[in-house]
């Protein structure tokens, strides 16, 4: 699964609006988050994909995400 490798080769401005779309974004934010995963088994991706798979519809997550790669180019706590 490389939806992650996928994901940040899309523009900025691209990229955040697929995240601040708002079922959209949970479902990005899901794909990425587990393709992270998958590719690198750290704890760190595995808590995150958890916690926005359980937690992803509150929305306020996928807003933090779109603001973290507005501001650093990556998702927030993804390695």
């Amino acid at each position: 699964m490389n939806f992650d490798t996928w994901f940040h080769k899309q523009s900025k401005i691209l990229q955040i609006i697929l995240l601040i779309i708002p079922f959209v974004g949970w479902i990005m934010d899901l794909l990425v988050r587990w393709s992270a995963f998958l590719k690198k088994n750290t704890t760190v991706n595995l808590v995150m994909a958890l916690v926005i798979t359980l937690l992803g519809e509150f929305w306020i997550l996928t807003i933090l995400d779109a603001v973290w790669i507005a501001l650093n180019n990556k998702l927030f706590l993804e390695e």
